[in-house]
């Protein structure tokens, strides 16, 4: 383990271990000054009463607004763990917050969500000298990530959005995000946010384009369910390619060996999740007929996530702390290949605090395997990634 930092000034970290559901909420809530805080951040593991929680957070803040989602697992101070609730309160010195549960996601109307949005950011009345920036949770498992970030992005123009899907640690059944003392499924959670902290933006994989090319040739765009690439059953396709027998295919497969999407100048993760029923292969990312995958190599992932991770705020300091949404994709690659001790004492080192999801939003793109976060600086001027 490296030397011990000081603990974050400018947000107060609360984790319970408890696998009480009333018993969990109230240790963590014992540990944060509820007067001086805004808001909190509630990112809840698999396996606590859900309803539970949410009473127990709602009595026990003492009117200070919690909002958050179910995971897969938490980033805490301590690293990656998995039935931990972690709670992060934001203090009112520095922080003002302002909330919109957009439902139903599915079906999903984009010029009534750009309606809501506008609406939304007009009413948050701005703090002169401040920085604004907006946090997206939405349901896993509603697939429509994808067209949620875009029309978030239009609507919102200069704010800056990051975020992440909520999870239920691999089950795949069900993912909530919590507001009003409610949790909330097929559903999204937007927050804008305002701050005199500066802060910086951050998305990064660790992979690079092989030349080994793919291209959809049947598909179900709406359930992102890919049944043919190259005029083969899909999941029997992609078995040959990266010379794996189909029966074998499983999770850290599809994490060792992603696809790649060109979208610019840049790919982007575009995540299977599972080879259901007849060949087919089921992703966690937009995907439609004639769309060309590219299969992805990885890169040294330690070495990627100390560099991007050691970025630098106003009078070249180092980040107060990092607010992370980490694909629980590069956590089951990361177990596979045995790291999680040195990844977990990266996030320990940097103060990364978050959990890890089932699809992350940054720069307007819903994307797959991918660390998008927020670094936050003492305050000064402000800076983007």
């Amino acid at each position: 383990m490296g030397p011990e930092r000081a603990p974050p000034r400018y947000v107060k970290i609360a984790v319970s271990r408890d696998t009480g559901a009333r018993a969990a909420v109230d240790e963590a809530l014992s540990q944060i000054d509820l007067p001086e805080t805004c808001f909190v951040l509630a990112f809840v593991p698999e396996g606590l009463p859900l309803d539970t929680v949410a009473q127990a957070l709602e009595a026990g803040a003492d009117g200070v607004p919690v909002f958050g989602c179910t995971t897969a697992g938490t980033i805490t101070p301590e690293g990656y763990e998995i039935e931990a609730l972690l709670l992060l309160a934001f203090p009112r010195e520095h922080f003002r917050c302002a909330s919109l549960l957009i439902e139903p996601l599915k079906p999903l109307s984009m010029k009534t969500i750009a309606s809501q949005v506008r609406a939304h950011a007009a009413r948050f009345q701005r703090t002169a000298g401040w920085n604004r920036l907006a946090l997206i949770f939405a349901d896993g498992l509603s697939k429509q990530e994808d067209l949620l970030v875009a029309t978030l992005e239009a609507a919102l123009r200069e704010i800056p959005i990051f975020g992440g899907s909520a999870g239920d640690n691999l089950a795949f059944r069900e993912t909530f995000v919590l507001q009003n003392g409610r949790f909330h499924t097929n559903a999204a959670l937007l927050l804008l946010l305002e701050t005199d902290l500066a802060f910086q933006g951050l998305g990064f994989d660790h992979f690079l384009p092989t030349e080994q090319q793919m291209v959809v040739t049947e598909a179900i765009p709406e359930e992102r369910l890919v049944l043919e690439i190259n005029g083969a059953p899909a999941a029997l396709e992609y078995a040959r390619v990266v010379g794996c027998p189909v029966e074998q295919l499983s999770p850290q497969v599809f994490a060792e060996n992603p696809m790649l999407v060109r979208q610019n100048m840049n790919y982007h993760v575009r995540a299977i999740h599972d080879a259901p029923g007849a060949h087919a292969l089921s992703f966690l990312g937009a995907i439609d007929d004639g769309l060309i995958l590219t299969l992805g190599r990885g890169k040294e992932i330690l070495e990627t996530l100390r560099a991007e991770l050691d970025v630098k705020g106003p009078r070249d300091a180092a980040p107060d702390f990092v607010l992370g949404f980490d694909c629980v994709l590069r956590k089951l690659e990361i177990e596979q290949k045995q790291l999680s001790g040195p990844v977990s004492e990266i996030f320990r080192e940097r103060r990364v605090v978050g959990f890890n999801t089932y699809g992350e939003q940054h720069c307007g793109v819903h994307v797959n395997q991918t660390f998008v976060g927020v670094a936050f600086f003492d305050p000064g001027r402000r800076e983007f990634a």
